[in-house]
């Protein structure tokens, strides 16, 4: 038997089918409606309660689009690439060539068209292929819908099996259906819902895809050539097959010639025109794509599966997510960071800002490109990963506790090196062995109040603090009221995974050696948390949005009818005001004449704070305004590497060339003045250096005055700033109880 024989067998057996499912569909589904008023009321009313929640949405939801702080796109999140459409934005002449060709008596029949279906079977057996559609527009919306919205496997072979009981169902709801909406929204449904090919769900898909132009513009040669896809996309495409893409379009402007809807002027010329395709561009899709912030985009996934939102929900939900991205902060970032890390360095050098007294998290950049399988490429958010201490940058949470304790800022500790706490041990606890910390080197002195400490980022100050707190709770506990979370993944390997919070392990131990920042930290969290400080003590969670609104454009909502985002969190007063205060005044020393002196930007106060792990395995500056708080964290996250420098090194000066061009332009914000009573404490002055002995008295013939004894007082303090070591301070430090110390920074 020829091919075409058995196509015609094939048709001829379909038509058989038809009729025998024509007599079921005129018994179990139309009689009720021609049986009386009120046994057809009580149908419709049946019926339409019996619509899945997927066939009464208004339109296909299409795809979600991820926006700047200034409302430019990052990108686009699909598995179909649609843009719904209203009635009105899709050409007329679209409108009646998808009809003509696929359902001529849509504007007649009330979702069943049992005429029109035996009619297209007769017109197929008789010229043995697909000339004509079977189902009604409104019976393809029905099938299309529950196929694009299955959620399982068998929920999409529930959708097109060919068996008499899923043509009974689409038959039900294609009624129900007509009852529920108008014709031209029926229309507008399903033309924003079928498939046209080349991955464009949609008629406004479709005719960017294949014309760039919008659905509003099609010309009757473009629109007969998109009506005659819906049979065919692929073999019918017009890119990989123009001649099957011509045949079709003639056969469907022949039947708007046949029905009356063109003359035959319209019907000559439009046969007559050549197709001419005008590929457009599909819209990226997903973070590889993304216009600027990769990493800030996955990020943001990331955000929305913790709001609950699955990743079908993501693709498929046609929301629009205005995120805090600020385009040129991150673009200054990026620049920042390659400047000064090559792509793809074993050493990433990872910058994460957020806005004080708001979370908002407005650039990530990374020496690296998302998501691609080169070796500069990582899929991995480094930003939001707790991968290395960041050593003294933790001064500061005790510096903060000790504030809050009433240790005011010029309170005096000598603690020459090496030093031996005299609260904590080596390995924690109470018993054991003393815990001895030391500085980077020689050319510290042993004197130090809290502003010099923090300026010098001396150790022995700061654990010789914790033992004037009598506690490493407080400074731990200060932490997390600032936005430090202890419970990464890395965090809990820590303690073997016996623990649910590693700061909490830590305070229930008395590790000593949290002031020294050896525990692995995440940049997003210390950003986070150092913005407590320059918002005045106000904490506020980090978050990547400011709005999420659905295809209607209103707030989108959880199955419970809540809003999915509810806006900044934010919690004053975590820290008090006059110690944050405090705190970001000392902290200026730090840039002004410290260890970060590289991150100085002319005319701005910047605070900050550098910081440097235990073989100089991780190097981490902190600065922050009133407007901003910057992290830079410069480690190898594979493996343990020295990187080769300290804190106010390559961090620090990331952090210059960044914010340079975003703060230089701009007058200067100044903090607000420090504290009187916070500053001055009610501690006293701590440790007073003794008075040197009286001079001898002159002799009688008026020789020269011996030096004075100055009683083994430690050499002027010359502001806390020791000897600069690489990268701009000095860096390592002595072990730590319970782990790895920090160090100077």
């Amino acid at each position: 038997m020829s091919e075409n024989s058995q196509s015609r067998a094939g048709l001829i057996a379909k038509l058989v089918g038809t009729i025998v499912l024509a007599g079921a569909l005129l018994a179990g589904v139309l009689f009720p409606w021609v049986g009386g008023t009120g046994l057809a009321a009580r149908n419709s009313a049946s019926l339409l309660d019996a619509l899945p929640s997927e066939l009464t949405d208004r339109t296909p939801a299409g795809n979600t689009k991820l926006l700047a702080a200034d409302g430019s796109l990052i990108t686009e999140f699909y598995s179909n690439n649609r843009t719904p459409l209203t009635g009105d934005q899709i050409a007329k002449v679209m409108k009646q060539a998808l009809v003509d060709i696929e359902d001529s008596r849509f504007y007649e029949h009330n979702g069943l068209d049992v005429q029109g279906t035996l009619r297209a079977l007769v017109t197929n057996v008789a010229a043995g292929s697909v000339r004509e559609g079977g189902s009604t527009l409104t019976q393809q919306l029905v099938k299309q819908t529950l196929l694009q919205t299955a959620k399982t496997p068998e929920e999409r072979q529930a959708a097109v099996e060919q068996t008499p009981g899923r043509k009974l169902r689409e038959a039900r709801l294609a009624l129900a259906l007509e009852q529920k909406y108008s014709k031209d929204e029926i229309l507008t449904r399903y033309l924003n819902i079928v498939y046209f090919g080349e991955g464009a769900y949609g008629i406004q898909s479709a005719a960017q895809r294949y014309f760039s132009v919008n659905a509003a513009d099609l010309t009757l040669p473009q629109a007969a050539m998109l009506a005659g896809l819906v049979q065919s996309p692929t073999g019918d495409d017009p890119i990989t097959n123009p001649e099957n893409a011509t045949n079709r379009r003639n056969q469907v402007l022949k039947r708007m010639h046949d029905l009356g809807h063109i003359s035959n002027q319209e019907f000559s010329d439009a046969t007559a025109a050549p197709v001419q395709v005008v590929e457009g561009q599909s819209p990226p899709n997903g973070c590889i794509d993304a216009a600027i912030g990769g990493f800030f985009c996955a990020y943001v996934h990331d955000y929305l599966n913790g709001l609950g939102l699955s990743d079908q929900e993501i693709e498929n939900g046609g929301l629009t997510i205005q995120t805090t991205l600020r385009p040129d902060l991150q673009t200054s970032a990026d620049q920042a960071v390659l400047q000064n890390a090559p792509l793809g360095d074993p050493l990433a050098t990872i910058f994460t800002a957020v806005e004080p007294g708001t979370g908002h998290v407005l650039a990530m950049a990374d020496n690296r490109r998302y998501g691609c399988s080169e070796q500069e490429c990582e899929s991995v958010v480094l930003n939001t990963v707790a991968g290395a201490g960041s050593g003294s940058t933790y001064k500061v949470f005790t510096a903060a506790a000790a504030l809050e304790a009433g240790f005011g800022s010029n309170y005096t500790i000598n603690a020459p090196q090496p030093y031996t706490s005299k609260v904590f041990k080596k390995n924690g606890g109470t018993r054991g062995a003393p815990y001895v910390v030391k500085n980077d080197n020689a050319g510290y002195a042993a004197t130090y109040n809290m502003t010099s400490g923090l300026t010098a980022s001396a150790n022995t100050y700061f654990v010789a603090l914790e033992d004037a707190l009598g506690s490493v709770e407080g400074p731990v506990n200060t932490a997390k009221a600032m936005g430090m979370h202890f419970d990464h993944p890395q965090n809990l390997a820590e303690c073997q995974n016996k623990c649910d919070d590693f700061g909490t392990y830590v305070a229930e131990n008395e590790l000593g050696s949290f002031t020294l920042g050896p525990i692995a930290t995440s940049p997003l969290d210390l950003a986070s948390a150092y913005s407590t400080i320059a918002a005045s003590g106000t904490q506020c969670d980090p978050t990547p949005v400011t709005a999420i609104t659905d295809s209607a454009g209103k707030p989108a909502l959880k199955d419970d009818g809540t809003a999915l985002y509810s806006g900044d969190s934010c919690h004053p007063n975590a820290i008090p005001a006059g110690v944050a205060n405090t705190l970001a005044n000392m902290m200026l020393h730090v840039v002004e004449d410290g260890t970060g002196r590289s991150a100085a930007v002319p005319g701005h106060d910047i605070a900050g704070k550098t910081g440097t792990i235990q073989g100089d395995n991780s190097a981490t500056f902190v600065g922050i305004t009133p407007q901003y708080a910057v992290s830079v964290m410069y480690y190898n996250p594979k493996t343990q590497q020295n990187v080769g420098g300290h804190g106010g090194g390559l961090p620090a000066r990331v952090f210059h060339d960044a914010m340079t061009p975003i703060l230089g332009p701009q007058p200067n914000t100044p903090f607000p003045p420090a504290d009187p009573a916070v500053a001055a404490g009610t501690h006293g002055t701590g440790y007073v250096a003794p008075a040197p002995p009286p001079a001898p008295a002159p002799t009688d013939n008026g020789g020269t005055q011996p030096p004075a004894d100055n009683g083994g007082q430690p050499p002027a303090d010359n502001g806390g700033q020791p000897p600069a070591g690489p990268g701009g301070g000095p860096g390592g430090g002595g072990p730590g109880g319970g782990g790895p110390g920090g160090g100077n920074g």
